[in-house]
């Protein structure tokens, strides 16, 4: 038997039913702040990720999913969404429209890396960016619209985390500073944070091995490292989102897992995880041959929304249910079913019927399974007489109504 691949998953009705009313809320939210959806291509050259996303991260060293296609190109399936928007943004020009350009995407996203709960190799991402503004209170909007999601959604315990990593300048001070730091600690860090040190000391701050993190609590802070503008660029996000009246705390150790960041980033976290993250990343559209452009986003996967949803709220998902079942007895009557459903179909009733010619008693049966509200039973004395009995099925109620004003009592019963 040809099983699932590993860290993928499939998602039947009922949780597909969760997640519409995930992603709709999502698509709602968007609409008013004026934010566009975009879907870009789930393959890139495997170049966008590795100029765009850093050679150092781990997503790029050991997560992405590379192949080389007919024509010798190395291809990758995205493992974030942010550069293939950035990507799109330089190739049609989107600078040159009202600015800045703001976007949402709901996708499919790829990375191999250690399964557990929460995570996935496959997994689904929401992200907005915004491109082509430098203002801190674009980064202030891009944080309101992530809390305003997480407020919608009912997640509870939010806490948001900010923290400034500055510009070039101010990073290339800190990642001195910090060299000297971990240097004089490198023997007691793990395997991974020794590799990281050699090609980007700051990725050793994101490291989650208790060892690691009992060194890193005394690491110096990068916001001792920023410049003047630097600093007032973050003293203003932090004087909006208080106008706005958005609750944060300043954490120096948040860095993200991504090198393009620069200035704010932000995560915001429940029930110890986070639920999503981002921050600005003014040098991404230069580095991926575009001009220079300020831009911030966020994204956040949808699997760990939904664990953390079920976890605090419980089942979630539920099976679709029909407005009603149409039985049938007899040839004509079997016939007949068939026609009313497509005509209660097409006036937006949930119809279905027996198609395989049980018993009425097999029907009824599986119009019980299928959590029908209503039942109704066509045969030879019901197209003679041009009426049915329609029976709720959770008290058994009968109520008598003509073919011709069946879609029309239905379409009241089950409003």
């Amino acid at each position: 038997m040809i099983q699932l691949v590993k860290g993928t998953k499939d998602i039947f009705a009922a949780e597909v039913s969760a997640w519409q009313e995930i992603e709709n809320k999502m698509r709602r939210l968007c609409h008013t702040f004026g934010i566009g959806e975009i879907r870009t291509p789930i393959i890139e050259f495997t170049e966008l990720f590795v100029r765009g996303v850093g050679e150092t991260t781990d997503i790029v060293q050991k997560e992405m999913y590379t192949f080389t296609d007919d024509g010798d190109r190395s291809l990758t399936l995205r493992p974030e969404g942010t550069a293939g928007v950035a990507r799109a943004y330089i190739e049609h020009g989107m600078h040159n429209q009202a600015q800045p350009t703001k976007l949402y995407y709901i996708s499919p996203t790829f990375r191999c890396e250690n399964t557990q709960a929460g995570r996935q190799r496959q997994f689904h991402q929401f992200g907005v960016e915004m491109l082509g503004s430098y203002s801190p209170a674009q980064d202030a909007e891009s944080i309101s619209v992530a809390a305003a999601l997480l407020e919608e959604m009912g997640i509870e315990g939010v806490e948001l985390r900010m923290n400034s990593l500055g510009c070039p300048d101010c990073r290339s001070r800190y990642n001195k500073k910090l060299r000297d730091f971990i240097g004089q600690n490198l023997d007691k860090l793990c395997p991974t944070c020794k590799e990281r040190f050699e090609k980007n000391p700051l990725r050793v701050l994101d490291c989650k091995e208790e060892r690691c993190k009992e060194i890193i609590a005394n690491a110096p802070s990068v916001l001792e490292c920023l410049d003047e503008e630097c600093t007032e660029h973050f003293q203003k996000v932090q004087d909006i989102l208080t106008e706005m009246g958005i609750a944060f705390t300043i954490d120096p150790k948040i860095v993200r897992g991504l090198d393009y960041y620069t200035r704010t980033v932000f995560e915001f976290v429940s029930d110890g995880l986070t639920v999503c993250g981002g921050g600005r990343y003014d040098n991404l559209i230069e580095e991926c041959g575009g001009k220079p452009t300020g831009a911030v986003g966020f994204g956040l996967g949808i699997e760990r929304l939904v664990m953390i949803l079920e976890k605090q709220k419980g089942e979630i998902t539920e099976v679709p249910k029909r407005d009603v079942f149409i039985g049938s007895m007899g040839e004509k009557g079997f016939l007949k079913a068939q026609g009313i459903a497509l005509a209660l179909r097409k006036n937006g009733i949930s119809a279905d019927c027996d198609t395989v010619e049980r018993s009425v008693k097999a029907q009824m049966k599986y119009a019980n399974k299928i959590g029908a509200r209503y039942s109704l039973v066509i045969g030879d004395s019901e197209l003679e007489n041009g009426a049915v009995e329609l029976k709720e099925m959770e008290t058994g109620e009968k109520t008598t109504v003509t073919l011709t004003e069946l879609s029309h009592v239905l379409a009241e019963k089950c409003k």
